[in-house]
């Protein structure tokens, strides 16, 4: 189908971004264009006014903040999937951008545009939860910061306000030693998740010192996977102790059924691909 009709304006900074979307009824960003654009040609979506952002260049960049890693919003996947200073310090964002679409997609798709479309099956933002990552956000009132996990507030929906730009992410750099994992089913490689995890682990003579375990596709938001997390404090690093707290994966969950999988069939793949997950982090 053909989009509804919308005016278009180029930003030249963030700050003019902010006022031309306050400017606009139902204005929307344009960066990508990966998650919006379809939906506009369905008429899902019928933006009063596009604000390209894609020329942005300030906002393309990966650097290292103390004992962190900020991102700007339109890095694009591609990068991110290859940029060395985030597999040295936090390789679990770097392989799950990897993991995104196909090629082509990869780059066009920025990670900006990822995590403010909201999508439940989307990976990055899995990622960026169980890293327990801040997103940071300017806006008409100026700058502000939010956790991931306060971040995501429904399907398609997060914390951005209407006048709101996503400028950066800020992940922890891991420490040396910690293992890692993400777990993704799906029937073709451009496919969104069915189910997908991601896991974080750090080990302390023979037991997990910490474990953070994230949900993709298994609710109206990405997910913590509490009760495997629970499961997982102080536990032997063991291949039955962890096939033990996987059954906790989908305590906490909403699955939905769709023409993909049904409810059920999420929660036994939620079970199985944690399982996996945490084998192939402790094995890192």
């Amino acid at each position: 189908m053909i989009p509804a009709a919308f005016e278009y304006e180029r930003a030249e900074s963030v700050d003019q971004a902010v006022q031309l979307l306050g400017e606009h009824e139902d204005a929307k960003l344009l960066a990508g264009g990966h998650s919006l654009l379809p939906l506009m040609r369905l008429r899902l979506a019928r933006p009063s006014l596009l604000v390209d952002i894609d020329r942005l260049s300030d906002l393309e960049y990966v650097r290292e903040a103390g004992d962190t890693i900020e991102i700007g919003a339109l890095a694009r996947m591609s990068d991110l999937a290859t940029d060395q200073t985030l597999w040295k310090h936090c390789p679990l964002l770097a392989h799950v951008c990897g993991e995104v679409g196909d090629p082509q997609v990869r780059h066009r798709a920025t990670i900006g545009g990822s995590v403010a479309h909201g999508d439940p099956a989307s990976d990055p933002p899995t990622a960026l939860l169980t890293l327990d990552a801040v997103l940071v956000v300017r806006g008409p009132s100026g700058e502000r910061t939010v956790p991931a996990k306060s971040f995501f507030t429904s399907v398609f929906e997060t914390d951005l306000g209407p006048q709101d730009v996503l400028t950066a992410v800020r992940v922890p750099k891991l420490a040396s030693g910690t293992g890692w994992s993400y777990q993704k089913f799906h029937r073709r490689a451009i496919d969104w998740a069915i189910v997908g995890v991601a896991a974080v682990v750090e080990r302390d003579d023979g037991h997990l010192k910490r474990a953070a375990v994230g949900l993709t596709n298994m609710g109206s938001t990405p997910l913590r996977a509490s009760g495997v997390e629970s499961a997982l404090a102080g536990a032997e690093a063991a291949p039955q102790a962890l096939a033990a707290a996987a059954e906790h994966a989908p305590e906490g969950t909403a699955p939905v059924s769709d023409t993909n999988a049904s409810a059920e069939y999420r929660t036994e793949l939620s079970k199985i691909l944690v399982r996996r997950a945490l084998e192939e982090a402790l094995a890192r």
